[in-house]
Formats: structure tokens, sequence, C-alpha cells
């Protein structure tokens, strides 16, 4: 699979022509630290599941940790985050202290949410990172509504919104990218393609599986990513970002990623073929 994919020549060529600076072997050795955290961490939080010290929902991230540790370093500080339920690499990635989200996954009042809204409804102003939402695709308007602030209020700040591949077949993520393009508004749209709608294929769930190309009815770029190499994602998105914040509207990261556990810690993921998971 190439780098990029481009839905667009033209905006391509643009897309292409932002420059991005080289990444210093202290850059990827912070890469490479901050992966193993939100891997570790994973793997703490599954166990702790398993015996009982986590309530509720529990969606993990293992075999994504590239995309938002490269996207998170494309930012620049005021830069806000906002995502879905499987969240906790995203705060991570933000800065957000491991044992505050934590003590939210185990109820305790020391948590980011006071230990009430436990694995998907954690937030920190001040480290920009705006949830956590456990409605599938909700959080798409309102990391729009985010970008609109930011561009009324002339701050110069990008919103990235985190959602996945089933929730771009919802109908409020289409009107949200009719606003933002209508008004060129600072926000990227990451599509973290990890292949698997619960547990239903991305090919038996929907009919377009090039979701980059989602955007193309609005005239909003899109570009196909390689989600499991950090330092393509790390490109992409100085890349996006940059697109952004210099006034060109709205643009698609879709993340071809995969997701190595169920879909939360209550799904066996029997779907997988015995192929597939030796891969």
């Amino acid at each position: 699979m190439s780098d990029v994919k481009p839905l667009d020549s033209a905006a391509h060529a643009k897309f292409e022509s932002i420059p991005v600076a080289a990444l210093s072997k202290e850059k990827l050795v912070g890469f490479y630290r901050d992966m193993l955290l939100i891997r570790r961490f994973e793997e703490r939080a599954g166990q702790l599941y398993g015996m009982g010290l986590i309530g509720g929902f529990c969606h993990l991230y293992i075999g994504q940790e590239a995309v938002v540790t490269g996207m998170q370093a494309a930012l620049d500080k005021g830069d806000q985050v906002i995502t879905a339920y499987r969240d906790h690499g995203h705060m991570l990635a933000c800065g957000m202290e491991p044992n505050g989200v934590m003590a939210e996954l185990t109820g305790r009042r020391d948590g980011y949410s006071k230990g009430k809204g436990g694995s998907m409804h954690m937030f920190s102003r001040e480290k920009n990172f705006f949830g956590g939402h456990g409605i599938v695709g909700a959080q798409v308007p309102l990391g729009t509504g985010l970008a609109f602030a930011n561009r009324y209020r002339g701050n110069g700040r990008v919103c990235l919104t985190y959602f996945g591949d089933g929730a771009a077949n919802q109908g409020q993520v289409y009107e949200s990218f009719n606003m933002a393009a209508l008004w060129k508004l600072p926000v990227v749209y990451i599509i973290e393609n990890n292949q698997y709608a619960m547990g239903t294929s991305v090919q038996r769930a929907s009919s377009e599986t090039h979701f980059h190309r989602r955007g193309a009815s609005f005239n909003i770029p899109g570009e196909e990513v390689d989600g499991m190499d950090v330092e393509t994602v790390y490109r992409a998105g100085t890349r996006a970002v940059a697109w952004a914040r210099e006034g060109n509207g709205p643009i698609i990261l879709e993340m071809k990623t995969y997701r190595y556990r169920g879909h939360s810690m209550s799904d066996p993921a029997k779907y997988r073929t015995k192929e597939e998971v030796q891969e």
C-alpha cells in the first residue's frame, strides 16, 4: 500500500507541497515511547477489566497507537481533539496523566470526570481534549462546532475530529461535512478505518470502502494514509493541519489501521477467520 492515495490531483499536489520538517532521532524515540505507553496502558486496562475493577464498557486502542501519536505531534498548542468511545489512546497522546485516566476507569474521585464518566466520557479543558463520546458519530458535529468557534474567534486553532469507519455511515457526519465546507472551517476529519464496525467488516457495512472519498460531494479533499506507520501519519497530519490552519477549509484523512482486540472487552472477536488472526 502506498503512503497516500489522492482523491483530487490538484488538491493532492497542493497537499504534497506543504513542507514537513525532518524527524530527528529524539522525535522518533519520543514517538516510540508514546506508542509504548498507550499499548502498556491498554494492556493493563484489559487486565483490570477482567479482574472486575473496571465496570461498564471498555474499548481498547491496541493496534491503532500510531494514529494518535503521529497526529498529536502535528498540532500546535491550543489545537483541539475530539473523538468517540475508543478514546484512551487519544487522552494519553494529548498529555493527560495516565494515573488520572486509570482513576476514571476504575471509578475513583480523582479521575478526570470524578469517577462518573468511565471509559467513554472523559474530558480535559487543560489539554484541549473534548471527549470521549459514547454515541456513534455524535462527536463529529461537536468537532465541527469547535472548528466554527475557532474561525469565529479568529484564534488560528485547528480541531482534529476523529471517528471510525462505522460512524462514517451516520447522517450527521455528512451534515457536518456540508457546513464545514460551506464555511471553510479549520477541521481535520480523521477516519480511523480499523476494518471493523463492531463485528461487521468494512466490506459488509459500506458500499464505498475508500473513506477518504466520502467528502467528494462537498468538495472536501481526502487522503488515504498508512495508519500503521507513525512517520507517515506525522507527515500527512502535519500537512493536513497546515491545510486547515491556512484557511483552505476541511480535509479528510483516512487512516488505514487495524484493531487487534475485539470491539470491546465483551467481544470475543470470533468473526475473524483463523487466517486473518494468524496474519
